[in-house]
């Protein structure tokens, strides 16, 4: 599949939902894995609820979301780990749970698979948080570091069908992620630290660090 370039949340939504259509169609399988990347801050986990839903209302297809943030290390483990500033950064993710389950959605042998679901609002993960029936035929998983090529996360991207990056320039980013925070009513002080000495670093690294993927969108507008 050729690299395309679109704007528009909306367009850039219409634009992954078709590209993974046609990749299902093209597979001729019962399910295909559609990975979409990008710094915090890209709007990746909005793009992949619209897909989600286009994939349905436009093109007929069983589809369900499964972003990876349900595999954010536990903030008691971080502290053990003296890493707790940092959560959101590669190292605070169980990347190698993270690909088994992948694995087992991608083998579609059970009935139902239940996944973690990260709810922001408590910073923890809910186990079981959504459930994934045998019959979806297309799963649009969401995050981060989904195409990063350092290991063990350079193990994720054979394991997809279609890989999606969301590109996003760095002031744009900075000036979403600030007002990600002041909506959780962070002081000013807390938001620059957390912007920052944490979610942009992490930003700029997956900008410089994924793999090439089958479709970039631009998402800055």
């Amino acid at each position: 599949m050729t690299e395309k370039r679109v704007n528009s949340m909306d367009a850039n939504a219409r634009e992954i939902a078709a590209a993974a259509a046609e990749c299902f169609a093209k597979l001729g399988c019962s399910r295909i894995l559609v990975a979409i990347a990008g710094a915090p801050g890209s709007g990746k986990s909005t793009l992949a609820e619209q897909a989600v839903q286009m994939l349905t209302a436009e093109h007929g297809l069983r589809a369900g979301l499964f972003p990876m943030d349900g595999y954010h290390y536990d903030d008691a483990v971080l502290e053990d780990m003296g890493r707790r500033p940092f959560k959101g950064a590669i190292d605070t993710f169980d990347a190698h749970g993270l690909r088994h389950m992948l694995m087992r959605l991608k083998a579609n042998e059970d009935d139902v698979v239940a996944v973690p679901v990260f709810d922001r609002s408590i910073e923890i993960a809910r186990a079981g948080g959504r459930l994934i029936a045998q019959s979806t035929e297309v799963i649009v998983c969401e995050g981060n570091y989904l195409l990063a090529q350092q290991p063990p996360w350079d193990r994720l991207k054979p394991i997809f069908d279609l890989a999606i990056f969301v590109d996003v320039d760095v002031e744009t980013l900075r000036h979403r992620l600030q007002e990600r925070w002041r909506g959780f009513g962070l002081a000013p002080q807390d938001i620059t630290r957390k912007v920052e000495e944490n979610d942009l670093p992490n930003g700029l690294f997956i900008m410089s660090n994924s793999a090439e993927p089958n479709l970039r969108v631009n998402n800055g507008a």
